[in-house]
């Protein structure tokens, strides 16, 4: 018995190696294995040369962060529980006491919320300025400013900036840029690849990216990821990665790769939806605005045009609508409620649809110029077919 018990656990047979299939193998661990103290004494993890411990990585989270760093047209990835960590990881790595950290008015509100809360307890000074004025950001440039967040396109409001412009600030200023690709998802453009000055180009020094959204299209994967392309900004992330102890399961990372092969028809798919229902909803008295970048007339569109072309595949499946002012509150509230196939739901990317009311007046510095007034409700389009969906909106409309 005892031989038994024993050998179940030390058992000798190792399967041979060369065994190729689509999807790479699935490594869980914790403890990783030396074969000598020399070799456990000096495999280094920062690099990638070799495995220490299940946090720093496994052959399966390795396959990923170079897939995701080739998406995104970096060099380095990082692997983190969801987006909100990876913005969370880089500004922790980047900022201290005295520090200033520069924010979009429109971005992902659980990054402001970051910034208003932890961040500012610890002595880091949020500012906020407008996307769509370059010269905003500019000028509210200091030299305590050691991190400019960029968006594109704007959380909720979908506007898009001119990011090559913005980056140009930031590297003029010598500030260190970070974008929220979350809605190009290293498809509607290269965000290592924006300004173009000299021979080559040049971009953000960091991207995250959600890959909660596109990259899993299930929506049932928590995870986030840092690419960069420097070597050293990498390794200070890296390190602050380590010490925080994130790290990913490997059975979601499985998920993700899985479903990466798939993400550009995906991704095409939710665009072209997202698009004729916009210009659906163009045509409907309901709605005063309806907010997409690729709308002629949406705010930005020109600079969406102009870095990610018009053809289908460069944008995100999100669309927003700002309901007429004579529609209270509540009637938009029941509008929502009568949706049958759009569900209520945070997040997108996924194949079924949602929407979601926002009370965006407590969501930004004050209501912009640009925004018609009214109560807003954003989309995120699915994977079911284009001509129900538009149904499904018709039949809820009555519900005013």
């Amino acid at each position: 018995m005892s031989e038994k018990r024993t050998g179940l656990i030390h058992h000798p047979y190792v399967p041979p190696e060369g065994f190729a299939a689509p999807q790479p193998g699935v490594f869980k661990a914790s403890t990783v294995f030396f074969p000598t103290v020399a070799a456990m004494r000096s495999r280094e993890w920062k690099d990638k040369t070799g495995y220490t411990y299940g946090l720093h990585g496994t052959p399966t989270s390795y396959v990923l962060e170079e897939r995701l760093a080739t998406l995104e047209g970096g060099v380095q990835c990082l692997l983190v529980p969801s987006g909100l960590a990876a913005i969370a990881t880089v500004a922790l790595s980047l900022l201290k006491s005295g520090d200033e950290v520069l924010i979009p008015d429109n971005a992902y509100g659980p990054n402001k919320a970051l910034a208003q809360g932890e961040l500012k307890d610890w002595g880091i000074t949020p500012q906020y300025y407008d996307p769509l004025d370059p010269q905003d950001l500019a000028r509210r440039i200091s030299p305590k400013t050691r991190l400019v967040w960029l968006e594109a396109a704007g959380s909720v409001t979908l506007e898009f900036p001119d990011l090559p412009e913005q980056v140009r600030i930031c590297r003029r200023a010598g500030v260190l840029s970070a974008l929220d690709n979350t809605w190009g998802a290293g498809l509607a453009f290269n965000a290592f690849d924006l300004a173009q000055e000299g021979a080559g180009g040049q971009g953000v020094d960091i991207s995250i990216h959600a890959l909660t959204k596109y990259p899993s299209g299930g929506g049932d994967v928590l995870m986030g990821s840092i690419v960069t392309r420097d070597p050293q900004l990498h390794i200070r992330l890296k390190l602050t990665h380590m010490r925080l102890g994130l790290g990913v399961g490997m059975n979601d990372v499985e998920a993700v790769l899985r479903a990466l092969p798939s993400m550009a028809l995906r991704y095409r798919e939710h665009d072209r939806t997202a698009r004729a229902l916009a210009r659906w909803c163009q045509t409907r008295p309901e709605f005063t605005q309806v907010l997409h970048p690729a709308l002629p007339g949406s705010p930005g569109h020109a600079h969406w045009q102009a870095l990610c072309g018009a053809e289908e595949g460069r944008a995100a499946g999100l669309f927003s609508v700002i309901f007429d002012a004579r529609y209270s509150a509540a009637q938009v509230d029941a509008f929502c409620d009568a949706l049958r196939l759009f569900k209520l739901g945070y997040s997108w990317g996924g194949p079924i649809s949602l929407v979601v009311p926002y009370e965006l007046a407590g969501m930004r510095q004050g209501w912009p110029a640009h925004l018609a007034r009214g109560t807003l409700v954003r989309f995120s389009t699915g994977l079911e077919a284009a001509e129900d969906l538009q149904a499904d909106l018709a039949q809820a409309l009555t519900a005013l």
